[in-house]
């Protein structure tokens, strides 16, 4: 550069710039003087506009929801595919635990054929009775005792009443006709009784 050209260059940057004379310049010249202080200085997040914080807000809000109830979906979708395979598959322990007194069963039957001798088969199906009945205990379930007991309609259905068996045996249990059996406590079939009358 020659000095020429730096010497003007001087007196453009030390010129003053000329004074507004009136009082709209004046005006106009601190308007637009703050306005670039505002644009080069960052707005605090206390100062921004409250529509912008409040939609900012709704967007996120929106996004959660969003979430949770796709989340919810899910959940409720596995829910039922756990439920479907539970309703479907939920005997299988007590099936596998029940084979083994099938195949006893099975055997009886084959060696039935092979005797005539009536003591030896109601000794098979004896063993195969107690192995079914300990393979049930195993699983929860357990009789329900009538002999002598109390009738009781939360165990107890009175399938007859019998008369004349004196005040001793008056709302006790008779005579069993079918076997009662609860399965953790819960009564899954009463027991069908005659009870005195």
């Amino acid at each position: 550069m020659s000095e020429d050209n730096k010497n003007m260059e001087e007196e453009l940057n030390s010129t003053p710039q000329e004074e507004p004379t009136n009082e709209a310049e004046k005006v106009e010249a601190t308007q637009t003087g703050d306005e670039a202080k505002m644009a080069e200085e960052p707005t605090p997040a206390d100062e921004r506009d409250p529509l912008d914080v409040a939609l900012e807000e709704i967007a996120s809000l929106k996004d959660k929801y969003l979430r949770q109830v796709a989340e919810f979906d899910n959940y409720r979708k596995r829910t039922l595919k756990e439920r479907a395979e539970l309703i479907l598959n939920g005997g299988e322990k007590t099936i596998v635990a029940l084979l083994p007194v099938v195949d006893d069963m099975e055997r009886a039957l084959k060696n039935g054929e092979k005797t005539d001798d009536p003591q030896v088969l109601r000794e098979g199906m004896e063993l195969i009775y107690h192995k079914m009945m300990k393979t049930l205990e195993g699983l929860g379930v357990k009789k329900i005792e009538t002999e002598g007991a109390d009738f009781d309609t939360d165990l107890h259905a009175a399938e007859a009443l019998v008369p004349g068996m004196g005040d001793d045996k008056k709302g006790k249990v008779i005579d069993c006709l079918a076997t009662g059996y609860k399965l953790n406590d819960k009564v899954i079939r009463h027991a069908k009784v005659a009870v005195g009358q």
